[in-house]
């Protein structure tokens, strides 16, 4: 999604939402997190026990604030990363200062640099950004197991039934954004309350470094004053033909009876009216196995080039391989993750006769999902690559799982000697070197 802009901690309240009230800017409701408040009129009282706890983190500016981190010249300047400009590049970060003037992610680098001609742009440098992204998503991971990571920047974390164990869950989403800041150096906006739909857009709402809490029973009131545009499945022709109808806000969506948005919208006006509601039952999905082995790649931006990311496939499915043969496993399930620009993911799978650590049939089999499986011509966020029904293989030995091509297993062993001794990126495949070339600029 889109980056935003970032600011110190330093200096900002840093109150517990116990402690100090969240009041909305502009008309917005006023919502307080205190133990007495009763839910709406007509609302039953939360189940205290059956509390459903969704937060969403979202690096403030991720590209622009790693690179002022690493180096500190840059604090306080305006920044783009992005392509070059004479290549039709495009911004892929700003940092705040840029955005003061205009600037804005997926914005066209030229017409970036005319908005703010004394920008320093800054080539991304996409392996930097993906170990800071781990370094965070690490974090996470302390707190509770059902992590979702949507992007290279931004996470939904689910921490129901973690308050034995933890605390009081809006003092633990607090730490969990203070550790960010001090272990990572980055800072990050969060969204707290009790589904997906509600915490991602309340992390939108105070950046940078924002805290919002929405405390359960008051989705709806929340969600009420918003522009109808930030509820998820508003796009622009759904918001044009909204507005036809005189909804402006998310809560005129709310109350427009359900018949008339059926006739104007079709079945989707259902869905449409629950997310206006506040209500979104969808889970947190780790994708996590015991028995599995991924890789995966959010892009900058969306990419719509075949021959790239086929590229990345072949890259991910090297990854795994030798993921695999580290750990003396191999997989008979094979699988491919496709996550398109409006986050439409698709999952496939398909299972091998035989169980593999081979580059090549990871790859083979991934391919073929993607020919079937991919709408050409859409774009893509983020691509990923899996292995699963693993078995673990202590004692390698030539026969029917080594007979298709047992120069390549020679071969992949021979690759993952060099690696281990001399770096990953010691040796590549030659149709990866451009990649490699980039991300050395």
């Amino acid at each position: 999604m889109p980056e935003r802009g970032k600011a110190s901690a330093r200096g900002r309240d840093t109150t517990l939402p116990d402690e100090r009230p969240f009041r909305a800017r502009g008309n917005m409701a006023q919502h307080l997190h205190n133990a007495e408040a009763q839910p709406n009129p007509g609302s039953a009282p939360p189940d205290e026990k059956r509390l459903r706890w969704i937060l969403h983190i979202d690096l403030d500016a991720f590209f622009a604030s790693v690179e002022e981190l690493l180096n500190p010249d840059l604090r306080g300047k305006p920044i783009i990363v992005g392509a070059d400009p004479a290549h039709r590049g495009v911004v892929a970060s700003a940092s705040y200062a840029a955005r003061k003037y205009g600037v804005r992610s997926a914005m066209p680098t030229a017409r970036a640099l005319k908005l703010c001609p004394h920008a320093i742009v800054i080539h991304p440098r996409h392996h930097v950004y993906g170990e800071f992204s781990e370094r965070v998503m690490a974090i996470l991971r302390e707190f509770s197991p059902l992590l979702e990571q949507i992007s290279i920047d931004e996470a939904f974390l689910d921490l129901t039934g973690c308050e034995r164990l933890l605390g009081p869950i809006p003092e633990v989403a607090r730490r969990i954004q203070q550790r960010v800041m001090d272990e990572v150096g980055l800072s990050a906006s969060v969204g707290l309350a009790s589904n997906k739909l509600v915490a991602k857009i309340a992390s939108d709402l105070q950046k940078p470094h924002g805290f919002v809490y929405v405390e359960h029973g008051r989705e709806a009131e929340f969600l009420a004053p918003l522009p109808v545009e930030r509820l998820w499945g508003v796009g622009k022709v759904t918001a044009s033909a909204l507005h036809r109808l005189g909804v402006q806000t998310i809560g005129d969506l709310a109350a427009l009876p359900e018949a008339a948005l059926v006739q104007a919208f079709g079945p989707h006006a259902v869905e449409l009216k629950r997310r206006a509601l506040g209500l979104d039952d969808s889970p947190v999905i780790t994708e996590w196995q015991a028995k599995s082995v991924s890789n995966e790649e959010t892009f900058a931006t969306d990419q719509k080039d075949e021959a790239f990311l086929k590229q990345e496939l072949l890259r991910l499915s090297d990854k795994v391989a030798a993921r695999l043969r580290a750990n003396r496993q191999a997989g008979r399930t094979v699988r491919l993750k496709l996550r398109y620009h409006d986050f439409t993911t698709v999952l496939r799978s398909q299972t091998l006769p035989m169980p593999t650590d081979s580059a090549r049939d990871i790859y083979e089999t991934v391919l073929d999902l993607w020919d079937r499986h991919w709408q050409k011509g859409r774009a893509v966020r983020l691509v990923g690559v899996g292995v699963a029904n693993l078995e673990t293989a202590p004692y390698r030995q030539l026969g029917l799982f080594d007979q298709t091509h047992p120069r390549d297993d020679k071969l992949a062993r021979a690759l993952d000697e060099i690696r281990e001794k001399f770096g990953r990126d010691a040796i590549r495949r030659a149709s990866l070197l451009k990649d490699a070339e980039d991300d050395s600029d």
